[in-house]
């Protein structure tokens, strides 16, 4: 009977475990969380924080299907040593659990810069359930929030906190809003929209300091300004969980990297997910994560199936408006494009040979999975270009 560990319980961990259990309805299967609930949808985390939906409701499985599938998970459960060559992982309650193969599918934690004050209490970031709930308490007695960056989840934040009441004001170094998802078109057209629901911006603006004493009470920002914040919400990326890759000595950059077969340098032992490098890349998408996720636990039960990569794309509803996006976005316009705009939508697509190679939607997804495929398979899209673009009904 093979022993398989898995170590994170996100999309990747999750759905390794299900392939796992396809293929091996006899092995062993441990889940290893740092969590205190099971598998959820980390993209639903600032509903919890706007106190929109209770936490119950975002889980994606519950501790019932775990057991119906025979996999024990183990949540407030770290592990604080690995040893390759025996083939063991030891918790932080000194449980010893020894495993046949291990998937690393532990994810990443919130980047926080090195900004003078941002130890402060009143300074937060939301990657887990537990960041949700602290935020969500400390905004009971916040009325102004400044946001550290204008990403996806951090705006989502935001919006949760602006439906609270808050003040919300966003400082982003670069200048333009999602500058990996959208143009410089698009992302001033979803300023604009943001705006209208009250957000304010600083944009191309560096955060140089944390003020306050005992907790946080604004930002100085580089060109001088100062404005004053009783909840500072960072939200400037994501890094790579590599502590335990470091002491398994698996070979890594960015990430962990892997093959083909999502294995990494040593035998036996896989990675998944926001942890993983493949072919030089981190995606820390959630497709991503769920296709490496299957690859992984497949090939664990004994298959040998290849992941190729994933496009980079992204279907996002960013303070309710729809919003995706796809592989080339052409930002210095050095490829050929079609758009398509009203008042309240923006749509691209971005072509090499008559053939599509990046796509931006903006108010409306539609057809979006439809693009996905015809790049996916290089189709030649002269006779559809314009019916794709204008197809929002």
């Amino acid at each position: 009977m093979t022993r398989y560990v898995i170590v994170g319980n996100g999309v990747a961990g999750t759905t390794a475990a299900q392939e796992i259990r396809k293929l091996d309805e006899t092995g062993s299967i441990t889940i290893l969380s740092a969590e205190d609930v099971p598998f959820y949808y980390r993209i639903r985390l600032p509903e919890v924080v706007a106190n929109e939906v209770q936490e119950q409701k975002i889980i994606g499985k519950s501790r019932e299907w775990f057991r119906e599938h025979s996999m024990d998970l183990y949540l407030q459960t770290t592990v604080s040593k690995a040893d390759a060559d025996a083939k063991t992982l030891v918790t932080q309650k000194g449980e010893e659990i020894p495993y046949d193969k291990l998937l690393l599918a532990n994810g990443g934690h919130s980047f926080i810069p090195p900004i003078p004050g941002s130890e402060l209490p009143g300074v937060f970031a939301l990657r887990s359930m537990q960041d949700a709930r602290n935020i969500r308490e400390w905004a009971e007695k916040s009325s102004r929030v400044v946001l550290i960056g204008g990403g996806v989840l951090g705006l989502e934040a935001g919006n949760g906190l602006r439906k609270l009441g808050k003040e919300v004001t966003v400082i982003e170094v670069l200048p333009r809003l999602l500058p990996m998802q959208l143009d410089v078109e698009a992302a001033s057209r979803l300023q604009a929209m943001l705006e209208e629901m009250g957000f304010s911006f600083r944009l191309g603006t560096k955060t140089t300091n944390i003020t306050g004493k005992d907790f946080a009470e604004g930002v100085t920002l580089d060109d001088g300004q100062s404005l004053p914040a009783d909840l500072i919400l960072v939200s400037a990326g994501v890094r790579p969980n590599l502590d335990l890759a470091k002491q398994l000595d698996l070979e890594r950059d960015k990430g962990i990297k892997v093959n083909e077969f999502l294995q990494t340098s040593r035998q036996d032992v896989y990675a998944a997910g926001d942890v993983t490098e493949y072919q030089g890349r981190v995606y820390g998408i959630w497709p991503a994560a769920e296709e490496q996720g299957r690859m992984a636990g497949r090939n664990m039960a004994g298959k040998q199936e290849a992941y190729t990569g994933t496009v980079m794309s992204n279907i996002l509803k960013v303070v309710g408006i729809n919003v995706a996006s796809a592989g080339e976005i052409d930002v210095d316009g050095e490829y050929e494009s079609r758009i398509h705009t009203t008042n309240d939508l923006y749509r691209k697509l971005v072509l090499q040979d008559n053939k599509i190679i990046g796509c931006i939607m903006l108010g409306n997804t539609k057809g979006f999975q439809t693009v996905l495929k015809l790049m996916q398979e290089q189709k030649d899209v002269s006779d559809s270009i314009d019916s794709i673009l204008t197809d929002v009904g």
